[in-house]
This record gives C-alpha cells, sequence and structure tokens, in this order.
C-alpha cells in the first residue's frame, strides 16, 4: 500500500535545505512529498511573509520537481491550525487503513511534547524524522515522557508503508548549512544568501520586498 506522507512546516522561506529533506524522504520511501505550509503556526512565532506568500515560494521551489507537490490545506483552514487537526482531516479522507504520516526535524520532535494534544499524533500518523549526525536522538536525550510516548515505536521503510500509524522512522538526509532564520537576517541586512534559495524564490523575494526591514516612520 502507498505511504501518504506529508512535511508539514511554515516554509518562511523554503530553501535548498528543505528541499533535501523532501528529496530524500521521496526517495527512501518510495513516494510523493506533499509540502504543506502552516496557515497560522500555534506553537512557533508568527512567520515573516504571510501564508499566500509562503504557499507561493513553495510552488515556485517544487515545480517541475518530480515527487514533490504543494498542499493547501491548512491555508485553507480558518483559524488556529493544529497539526492534530490536520492528521485527523486527513485520516477520515484516506480511511483508517492507509499509511500516513507527517515529516518532522528533530529538533521539533524533541519539542513535541509542547504540541496541542501532542500523544493523539502517533495514533492518527507515522512520524518520520529528519535526523543530523550526533542529535540528541543519538545520545537518548529524549525529554521523559516523549521517550516513553516513542519506546518500541521505532522502525524501517518496509514496515513503515504496511500499518497506518504509530511508528517513528528515523530519515538520514545530506547535511545542508540553510537556515530559515538565518536567511531572514542575511536578506534584511542585504547580504547575499549563498546559494541558499532557488533562484525563482530569491526573485519572488526581491520583487515582493519580503523580510526586508520596514522603513521607519517620519517624525
Amino acid at each position: 500500500m502507498s505511504l501518504h506522507l506529508v512535511y508539514g512546516g511554515t516554509f518562511d522561506p523554503i530553501h535548498c535545505g528543505h528541499l533535501a529533506i523532501a528529496r530524500a524522504a521521496r526517495d527512501r520511501l518510495d513516494c510523493t512529498v506533499r509540502l504543506m505550509p502552516a496557515g497560522d503556526p500555534p506553537h512557533r512565532a508568527p512567520p515573516g511573509a504571510d501564508a499566500a506568500a509562503r504557499a507561493t515560494m513553495v510552488a515556485l521551489a517544487i515545480a517541475g520537481e518530480p515527487g514533490l507537490a504543494l498542499d493547501r490545506r491548512e491555508l485553507e483552514r480558518s483559524g488556529r491550525s493544529y497539526t492534530v487537526d490536520t492528521l485527523a482531516e486527513l485520516r477520515r479522507e484516506l480511511g483508517a487503513g492507509q499509511p500516513l504520516a507527517w515529516l518532522v526535524g528533530a529538533d521539533s520532535l524533541l519539542g513535541l511534547p509542547g504540541w496541542h494534544r501532542w500523544q493523539e499524533l502517533l495514533t492518527l500518523a507515522h512520524l518520520v524524522v529528519a535526523d543530523r549526525p550526533a542529535s540528541a536522538l543519538d545520545d537518548g536525550a529524549l525529554p521523559a515522557g516523549l521517550a516513553v510516548a516513542v519506546q518500541g515505536r521505532w522502525t524501517d521503510a518496509a514496515t513503515l508503508r504496511t500499518l497506518p500509524a504509530g511508528r517513528l522512522l528515523r530519515l538520514h538526509q545530506p547535511l545542508h548549512p540553510a537556515s530559515a532564520t538565518a536567511l531572514r537576517a542575511r536578506i534584511a541586512r542585504g547580504e547575499p544568501t549563498d546559494g541558499w534559495l532557488l533562484p525563482p524564490v530569491a526573485a519572488f523575494i526581491e520583487e515582493k520586498g519580503l523580510y526586508r526591514p520596514m522603513p521607519a516612520a517620519p517624525l
């Protein structure tokens, strides 16, 4: 049975590091990766670009890229958007037996106990964790509650595709130095972005004046 894999995030802006993770997941799991920009993320500060602009940048970044697709559902939902609600909606659409997975970074996994109704996530979907060498997953430094929740749930790609939810997979991907926070700071200072952005995304940011400091109000 095919795996329905969703890569959620603010993508503020989407950069080559995000794309490296998406491609690694696509190739490892042999499935389409659906990139889903967050509309109003409850567990992070408000994004630097609005949801429509971030979705446009994702579309520009993945245009012509096999196995990557844009999912706008969180942008179209009114009110605050929680991952658990998105997964519940997907589960209703896909049915009880369809394998469903949510792709997160290792840092996001460590912060999972701060997410809304986080204990329900693994009842709805698998978690694919984009890992880096020497991460906290290697030394077992998980928060106590999270360590208990994930104990015995780590698995391989083949098993992930046979079950609807409830397992975790470590996804090792090439290291990429790109950081959305560092990118926003560089753009605000007018500094080069070192090839961290695809040209169409860089051109869109320049055209719309995104991430630039607001001009001072006249006295």
